[in-house]
């Protein structure tokens, strides 16, 4: 074997790592936010998890992936541990499809439908295919598509390039002799888990293997150790990925480890035992990629199917490791858990969902903070102070989070996503402080003895109710993600500055009649301003969902249009402005 093969070695590795590399995240983009809803859903038999855990490795040909994922769902509360556990062994089955795919190189035969199904002579038409809908095409789905036959057909060439390369070994007395030795199962194993554990791909080492029989110097006596330490090898993402998180994450990276090492455990005895007393012929035999493959997939179903009744022993098991401390305090979860952006896709979810859970304690603390402007409740007022905190806790981890995230790759729709997120937290967040201010206007009210006459009481109430509609509107077309629903927002937001317009000159005209006392102004224009600036950034929200949709970010622009002789508009500002009006005062002249 000269340098060049050497140098064509490495060369192959390289096309062969990033080959799996981009196909495997082409696959998990264009999967999407599905892969969160298929493995978050309540997986509440084992069988079913497993199945759901086969499903999405498949898909995205990763079984690395899948485990952190669950790491990251586990840590973030979204599944219970014993759920992870099906989905675990699910994704050890998966990932054998990637071997399948890799041992077609060495299907044989002369007729023009086997040399179709041979990647040599397929790849190179899937990476013009792909090339195509890649430079060619404007849909991202598409390009999608050209991305993974790309990354495909790399794979296949550096696999291909692989096997030319250490052809020459299949005489190199000192390859065969490195093998020989892996036959020791202790060795073997050792081997295998190294390697995986270098390149964090059982996949990927697999396929290694896969063209290292092409030399024809790998027994199976060798490779069936070697298989079963790269199924140990794959453990050591998720136990890195796992670290800083809470203990029940830890506990899933655990049941991963332990599935494997016993799985390993009892194939290789039962393997060995039964060989001591059958003396297996093929054992000295040369193994070809397809032998690998069916090792492989017998080594994961075997365990699968001792381990699958099992699952509770080894979540006792995950807990023996990490015991229960009764003197401390119960952990939290983080939804917004960094490893979910292994997934663009599912991380974007996460964030959406927890923005809405941030709305909707802006619109409670809302809603709150106005019954006390009615009637004082320490009490009440003191969770009103400890939700704005929440919220403004809430907008640092969201900001923080998505600026990360959207340093990743994310397909467009995500992208929208991220960015109206960007634009909206920081809104709810500071109709959060307007409701604080309204608490806080309270207080004052109840201090200084300030005493509403029932016109003043009808007026509030009736921009209260705009203000609550406007706020429950928003919050409802931002959580459905509804471009129909955020086009009401503006015409009601333009209603609730003309009730705060009228509401002040009524005021004045008490005012100045002598009818208003001095205490109520301040209040009043307290109250006022906070219901208008609540409004203002109901229609930022609504308005940014909008725009970032039509890729458009000049609001003011969008603004001038919508109601520059916008028929639609009109309509609705006439509804809205109908359904709030003041009630004619029965007394006039009544003190405030």
């Amino acid at each position: 074997m000269s340098i060049f093969n050497v140098f064509s070695l490495l060369g192959g590795l390289a096309l062969f790592l990033f080959g799996m590399d981009i196909m495997g995240k082409a696959l998990e983009k264009q999967a999407g936010g599905d892969l969160e809803r298929i493995l978050s859903k309540m997986t509440d038999t084992p069988l079913k998890g497993f199945g759901l855990g086969l499903l999405v490795t498949a898909i995205i040909q990763s079984s690395s992936a899948t485990t952190v994922m669950v790491v990251g769902f586990v840590n973030s509360g979204i599944m219970k541990l014993h759920q992870a556990i099906g989905i675990i062994m699910g994704a050890n089955v998966g990932t054998t499809v990637t071997a399948w795919l890799l041992s077609m190189s060495a299907i044989d035969g002369s007729s023009m439908l086997v040399q179709l199904l041979k990647p040599s002579n397929f790849s190179p038409l899937l990476a013009f295919i792909g090339i195509i809908l890649y430079m060619f095409t404007k849909s991202e789905r598409k390009k999608g598509v050209g991305t993974i036959l790309i990354g495909f057909a790399v794979l296949m060439s550096g696999m291909e390039t692989m096997s030319a390369a250490v052809e020459p070994l299949k005489d190199a007395q000192w390859f065969t002799s490195i093998f020989i030795k892996f036959q020791n199962p202790i060795l073997g194993v050792l081997a295998g888990a190294i390697l995986t554990g270098i390149i964090q791909s059982s996949s990927a080492s697999v396929g290694i293997l896969q063209a290292l029989s092409a030399t024809g110097a790998i027994t199976f006596g060798s490779a069936i150790p070697i298989i079963m330490g790269q199924n140990i090898g794959t453990c050591i993402t998720a136990m890195i990925s796992s670290i800083g998180t809470n203990k029940n994450a830890r506990r899933a990276s655990f049941v991963h480890l332990y599935f494997n090492i016993i799985g390993v455990i009892i194939f290789l005895t039962g393997f060995y035992t039964l060989n001591a007393f059958l003396h297996f012929d093929f054992i000295t035999e040369a193994v070809s990629s397809v032998n690998i493959a069916i090792v492989h997939t017998t080594f994961n179903l075997t365990t699968t199917l001792i381990l699958l009744p099992f699952n509770t022993v080894l979540e006792k098991l995950a807990y023996l490791t990490l015991p229960e401390d009764p003197q401390q305090e119960e952990e939290q979860f983080s939804l917004l858990d960094v490893r979910l952006m292994e997934v663009p896709a599912v991380a974007v979810d996460r964030a959406f969902i927890t923005a809405g859970d941030m709305a909707e304690i802006v619109r409670m603390n809302l809603l709150q903070a106005m019954s006390l402007t009615h009637g004082w409740d320490e009490a009440l007022a003191q969770k009103v102070a400890r939700a704005e905190t929440m919220i403004d806790q809430h907008e640092d981890m969201l900001g923080t989070y998505l600026v990360q995230l959207s340093q990743h790759e994310l397909t467009r729709e995500d992208n929208h996503v991220v960015n109206t997120l960007l634009h909206a937290i920081s809104d709810f967040e500071r109709i959060g402080d307007y409701a604080d201010n309204i608490a806080e206007t309270a207080r004052t009210i109840r201090e200084k003895g300030v005493a509403f006459s029932d016109a003043a009481l009808d007026e509030l109430g009736v921009l209260e109710g705009a203000v609550q509609d406007i706020v429950g509107r928003t919050i409802d077309c931002f959580e459905k993600k509804d471009l129909y629903l955020a086009g009401k927002v503006e015409p009601l937001e333009e209603v609730i500055d003309g009730l705060v317009r009228e509401i002040k000159l009524r005021h004045i005209a008490r005012l100045q009649s002598g009818q208003c006392t001095i205490e109520y102004g301040f209040v009043l224009d307290d109250l006022l301003t906070s219901y208008e600036r609540i409004a203002d950034h109901c229609s930022n929200i609504a308005v940014a969902m909008i725009e970032v949709e039509r890729n458009s970010f000049d609001t003011h622009a969008y603004l001038n249009e919508l109601k520059d002789g916008n028929e639609k508009f009109s309509q609705r500002y006439e509804k809205y402005r109908a359904r709030y009006l003041f009630a004619e005062t029965k007394e006039e002249g009544t003190n405030e």
